[in-house]
């Protein structure tokens, strides 16, 4: 093992990191790919006296680098794995009590912490390939400083990067030291391919796939050695798989797709040395990024893309998008093609794009969806993340989400505190939603479908087929239980069973299983077959929805829209439950759901069904609804008319459709209309009256509607009822007995003239008018006035046809200066009419007055 470990090149700082390690709790180590560290240090390490044969634990990202990395130890040590090196993943262990170094994927380290927060008999925690920032890596260091700090102080933590920036997380850890070892990379030739868009019917997923085949083409023809292509999902590699097949391979070129949901022999037949005379293609995601050494890959093709999940807190869903890698990954991609000999890098865009590219990839924890990290948190006994020490926090709104979710998953109280029911979800290790499914319907009889059906959520889609597939989860319990699928009577697609998925899933839920048993998790007697569409509405009763019409659209109870794919049986049902959809801009698209029945979700969800009475003012209908009705958060499951709704609230709900319409809407008369401006003008005379006269503006009326129309509008619901307001008699109650004298003193109604004639007066103009026909006001000398003599009248002076000839607030003038000139025109106009010469003097009259004859 010494001359084995002799040949890495991690050597050369081995014995900084022991010695300061020896003096210090944390210590942050910055190697290069191809260093050796993940291999080297643990190995290096084992023999510490400050270890005192307690054990090295160590954290990798990914299942298929914790199995390469030990398996690789193991070697070294010329033992199996199991005996001094093993590792635990989710699905598989292999580790004994002589087991010294366990090599774990993250969130084993979380369950492990909570289950023994001081890891009695663990001397050393390893954070290997730290850079890569996931949820459960920052958890695990966060939880672990903690129990340094708190029931640890001899417990080691070392944080292992190739491409971080250390200074940040050795001032986390608490002022730690940096050791940085060099790496053994061989040179690696950059070229530069800038893709060329394809045809316009072409997708993006397409169009990759066309590009990365073409380049792979051309590799094979110029360069030599195996070739490490990435792409950033599984339908690309499928995709670019079923290309470079299509278009004819040499027959000692072999192609192998890698990624995470692949068995483990089939990962293993990917990374596993070429036998010689043959080639190999391996089509790989971001999990060959780091940590493995693909034996004979001389030549990296990237396209430059990586698949991420980014989780909205507004509508409580993740989005699955394609996004351009950053600079650090583009890095450790090109440095696979030099770990074992000089190598070339072929990268699908331009050196321009490059620097437009992100210095690093952004921590997972900003982007998640953080409901288990809360549970976690609150089984830890924190319920403020601020408590613990973090890179990055977790982000409020996030968090705040998944504190809600889990709080109606009865997980956590009120409080933010965890309950038992919620620690019973945690040690289940497996998302909240599906623990608090499995809980609830074992409580039912219901044990056995819920197991299969977090298995089958758990794992990839266990059905191959196209992108508009049929989304019915149950299609995919058929397909675990039996291991084939009868889709004869399925009018979109033949689909077939991904028997690698099938086989995940079923493992998958026999550790579900066992881990319900060992959590006493009882089951009462079994119940017959559950509706699965019951069963995920436990795991998601904010995806409960409803149709909105049979055109495959829906609401969600959390008020999200979402649409089924074109041609889906499921679209007939009244009520859906969705377990997976992809939020899209308007509406999320929905990839796998089941139908509800009305009985199943009145009688699971009667606790959070909302009995409402509905008494509002209806914009459409223009009336007062009276509706008596149930909801599930957005969902309104159902609704009748209320036959005696409550006056005040029908009063209350006019009045709104009242403010909605606007005062034009009140049946105003002339003579209402009339009063509302003598009120305004003796208001404005006596402004300090006491008692003050009563604002009846519009703007005070719209303001203060409560006030003064609720009294009158006792049985009308509806805009039409409106006209039976008397608006005349609904002022005049605002004035007494003493108040309306004072009123026709103020501001009276009329202007009695010389001629006999009563003329309205018009207090609504900014002066108070009458429009009177000269002939009527011969004899008046002055200027009539109102308001107390305050205000002079403006005076309309009108021809006999009742069309103005003159404007005047001084009527004395007038006669002296304006009356000639429209006598003048008055006389030549109305020659019939008598216009004398003096108007002071002659007979005022109210009807056509014929002129003198001539003499």
């Amino acid at each position: 093992m010494t001359s084995t470990l002799s040949r890495l090149p991690i050597v050369s700082a081995l014995a900084s990191l022991q010695d300061a390690l020896r003096d210090h709790a944390s210590v942050v180590l910055q190697a290069p790919p191809g260093a050796g560290k993940s291999t080297g240090v643990p190995l290096a390490l084992l023999e510490e006296g400050w270890l005192d044969d307690r054990k090295i634990v160590m954290l990798e990202p990914r299942r298929l680098a914790a199995r390469a990395v030990a398996a690789r130890m193991a070697s070294m040590l010329g033992e199996p794995v199991g005996a001094t090196v093993g590792y635990r993943t989710r699905l598989e262990t292999k580790a004994s009590a002589k087991t010294r170094i366990e090599v774990l994927t993250e969130g084993i380290l979380t369950r492990w912490l909570q289950r023994d927060p001081a890891l009695e008999g663990v001397g050393i925690v390893l954070f290997d390939e730290f850079h890569e920032r996931s949820l459960n890596a920052d958890l695990g260091l966060a939880l672990c400083l903690d129990a340094q700090q708190t029931l640890r102080e001899d417990l080691k933590l070392l944080v292992m990067s190739a491409t971080l920036d250390t200074q940040p997380i050795a001032e986390l850890l608490g002022g730690a030291p940096i050791v940085s070892a060099e790496g053994k990379a061989f040179d690696v030739e950059t070229h530069w391919r800038e893709r060329r868009p394809g045809s316009r019917a072409m997708t993006p997923e397409q169009d990759i796939s066309r590009a990365i085949a073409a380049t792979v083409q051309h590799t094979l023809e110029h360069e030599r050695g195996d070739i490490l292509v990435f792409l950033p999902g599984q339908g690309e590699i499928r995709r670019t798989q079923r290309l470079l097949e299509e278009a004819g391979l040499p027959r000692e070129v072999r192609v192998f797709p890698l990624y995470g949901d692949l068995s483990s022999s089939e990962q293993d037949a990917a990374i596993r040395p070429s036998a010689p005379g043959q080639r190999k293609i391996v089509l790989a995601t971001n999990i060959a990024e780091t940590s493995l050494t693909i034996e004979g890959v001389r030549v990296v093709i990237d396209s430059g893309l990586a698949r991420r999940s980014r989780f909205d807190p507004a509508t409580g869903m993740s989005r699955l998008e394609t996004v351009r890698i950053s600079r650090a990954s583009a890095d450790q991609r090109r440095g696979r093609a030099g770990r074992t000999e000089a190598g070339v890098c072929y990268r699908l865009w331009s050196q321009t794009e490059h620097a437009s590219l992100p210095a690093q990839t952004p921590p997972e924890i900003v982007e998640a969806d953080l409901a288990s990290l809360a549970l976690e948190l609150a089984e830890w006994g924190i319920q403020d993340p601020k408590a613990l020490r973090w890179l990055d926090p977790p982000p409020a709104a996030a968090f705040a989400q998944a504190r809600d979710l889990l709080q109606s998953l009865e997980a956590l109280d009120r409080h933010g505190r965890i309950t038992g029911h919620g620690r019973m979800l945690a040690r289940l290790g497996t998302h909240p939603r599906l623990a608090h499914m499995i809980v609830r319907a074992a409580e039912l009889g219901l044990r056995q479908p819920a197991l299969e059906l977090a298995a089958v959520l758990s794992e990839r889609d266990l059905l191959r087929a196209t992108p508009d597939r049929n989304v019915d989860v149950r299609l995919r319990l058929e397909a675990l239980r039996t291991g084939r699928l009868d889709v004869r009577d399925d009018p979109l697609q033949e689909a077939r069973v991904d028997q690698s998925a099938r086989q995940r899933a079923l493992r998958s839920m026999e550790i579900l299983g066992r881990q319900l048993e060992q959590n006493d998790v009882a089951e009462i007697a079994h119940a017959p077959e559950a509706d699965i569409g019951r069963l995920l509405a436990f795991a998601y009763p904010d995806r409960i929805a409803q149709a909105r019409g049979s055109d495959g659209r829906y609401l969600l109870a959390s008020g999200r829209g979402a649409r089924l794919p074109e041609a889906q049986s499921l679209a007939r049902s009244e009520f859906l439950v969705v377990a997976d959809l992809d939020a899209g801009d308007r509406e999320a698209m929905i990839r796998l759901a089941a139908p509800l029945s009305r009985e199943d979700l009145d009688a699971d969800f009667a606790a959070q069904i909302e009995d409402r009475e509905r008494i509002e003012w209806d914009s459409r209908e223009q009336a007062v609804a009276a509706r008596r009705e149930r909801w599930l958060g957005a969902l309104k499951l159902a609704e009748q008319r209320i036959e005696q709704p409550d006056p005040e609230r029908v009063a209350s709900a006019l009045l709104t459709g009242v403010r909605e319409l606007g005062l034009a809407a009140l049946p105003w008369t002339k003579e209402a209309r009339a009063l509302q401006a003598r009120m305004i003008f003796a208001r404005s005379i006596e402004p300090d009256a006491q008692p003050p006269w009563p604002d009846v503006s519009d703007p005070a009326l719209e303001r203060d509607l409560e006030q003064w129309l609720t009294p009158w509008i006792g049985g009308l619901t509806r805009r039409d009822h409106l006209s039976r307001l008397d608006m005349l008699g609904i002022l005049s109650s605002k004035l007494d007995w003493s108040r309306r004298q004072r009123l026709d003193e103020i501001a009276p109604s009329h202007l009695q003239v010389p001629s006999g004639s009563r003329i309205a007066i018009d207090y609504s103009a900014p002066s108070p008018i009458v429009s009177v026909r000269l002939q009527e006001l011969f004899g008046m000398r002055h200027t009539p006035t109102v308001g107390r003599g305050k205000v002079p009248l403006t005076l309309q002076l009108l021809s006999p046809a009742h069309r103005p000839v003159q404007v005047t607030q001084d009527l004395e003038s007038f006669w002296a200066r304006g009356y000639p000139e429209v006598k003048k025109e008055l006389k030549g106009r109305y020659p019939k009419h008598f216009w004398p010469d003096d108007p002071l003097i002659a007979t005022a009259t109210a009807r056509p007055k014929r002129s003198k004859p001539q003499a």
